[in-house]
Order: structure tokens, then C-alpha cells, then sequence
């Protein structure tokens, strides 16, 4: 497999738009870094997940009316496609100039910046980011998240939960994800996506998005505070 000239980022909504809505100072310091490594030669293609958007959707739209899977993650992804449009309109300048939904298919552009939106129903974007590397040929994704570790039991209600700085796949999936998915669900890295990663080998980081410091020791490559997946 050709090594990629691309970095893939799996950029959760809620680092674009979180609840409290639109943090422009962030997005501004986001997009001056992105530039900043554009112009080491650096190429990135960024998926961006659905976030506050999405849920708030699929949970209003449950209120009214019972619906399928496929109809919740449908909402799911056209919340990503919109957010995707919003990111490439950041920057117009540098990207290709359509937000790509098929991971699969390889696009040809002289541009340093793809921007991509979920696919299909049954995952999240972090299998789209999956997709995407088997078809660039990259080795690793890095996931942009509201968290900055990934821990053994949710943090949120167990004192005692721990940090993990570095698990297998494996073990990733049996004791953190498992093996189900459920439209607009929160995870650290969807179980499709898991599933998908470990048959390709890939290597997952997971940080804290909104933390640049940590972001941009992530994209050169050096020790970062957060969890890895191998």
C-alpha cells in the first residue's frame, strides 16, 4: 500500500459547534494551525461528525415520531454534512471545493484540504475516518474529541475511573465499546469504526480537540497527552 501524503482527522461536532454554541476565537486558532502545517507541505483530510447538532435533531424527532435506525442516523448524517460545508467554507481557500461523503472513493485534487461528512447509516464518522485511510494508504487516524483520555468506565459516574494512555484493539473493544452500535451514540471511537481499524491495522489517537497545544504536538508526530490505540 502507497504511504499517504495525507493526514486523517476525525473531528468531532462537538469541537466545531459545541452546546453552548459557535466558540469563533477556537475556530479561528484551529484553522491558523491547520494553515500553519499546510504550509510545511503537511495535507489533511478532515471528516466532521455531527455532535450537539445531530443528537439534537434525532432526540426531538424521537419526541414526536418512533423511528427506525436508518431514519435517526440518516438525520445523523446530513447534521454532518452540514457542519462538513460549514468547515470547508472556513476554508475555501485552501480546500477542494466539495465536501466528499463516499470514503471509498479516492478524489483527485491539487488542493492540501479535503473535507468529508458521513456516509452511510449504521456508524459514526470515525468509520468513514477508517475508510478513508484504507483509501489514502495512511496508517493512523487521529480523533479529535470533547475528552482528553479515554478511561476504563465513564469518569462522568465512577469516581474511580483510570486513564488509558495506551490499549489494544482488543481489549479496546471488549471492555471500553463493545460491538453495537446506536444512532447518535457517544463513544470514544465508534464500535464499527473499532471493528474496522483493528482488521486494517491502524494505528487511533484520541485527544482532546479543542486543546491545540496537544493537537499540534499530535500532528508532528510527537508524545501528546491522550490515548493511543494499536
Amino acid at each position: 500500500m502507497k504511504k499517504s501524503n495525507y493526514k486523517i482527522i476525525s473531528v468531532g461536532g462537538s469541537i466545531i459547534i459545541p452546546k453552548i454554541g459557535f466558540d469563533i476565537p477556537f475556530l479561528k486558532k484551529f484553522r491558523s494551525l491547520i494553515l500553519s502545517e499546510i504550509k510545511k507541505g503537511q495535507k489533511f483530510i478532515l471528516v466532521i461528525g455531527g455532535g450537539a447538532t445531530c443528537r439534537y435533531y434525532q432526540n426531538a424527532a424521537k419526541q414526536i415520531q418512533k423511528l427506525s435506525p436508518a431514519d435517526l442516523d440518516w438525520l445523523g448524517i446530513h447534521s454532518t454534512i452540514f457542519n462538513a460545508n460549514f468547515v470547508r467554507s472556513i476554508f475555501n481557500d485552501v480546500a477542494h471545493t466539495e465536501v466528499i461523503s463516499n470514503p471509498t472513493k479516492k478524489v483527485k485534487t491539487n488542493k492540501s484540504l479535503i473535507i468529508a461528512s458521513g456516509w452511510k447509516p449504521g456508524c459514526s464518522t470515525d468509520k468513514d475516518a477508517v475508510l478513508l485511510a484504507k483509501t489514502y494508504g495512511a496508517k493512523e487516524v487521529i480523533n479529535l474529541s470533547n475528552i482528553e483520555y479515554v478511561y476504563d468506565k465513564d469518569p462522568n459516574k465512577f469516581s474511580d475511573a483510570k486513564k488509558i494512555e495506551q490499549i489494544t484493539w482488543a481489549s479496546f473493544r471488549k471492555d471500553v465499546v463493545g460491538s453495537t452500535w446506536d444512532p447518535g451514540k457517544s463513544a470514544p471511537f465508534d464500535p464499527i469504526a473499532s471493528k474496522e481499524a483493528q482488521k486494517l491495522k491502524l494505528t487511533v489517537k484520541i485527544l482532546k480537540g479543542t486543546d491545540l497545544v496537544e493537537v499540534k504536538k499530535v500532528l508532528s508526530g510527537g508524545k501528546f497527552r491522550g490515548t493511543t490505540i494499536v
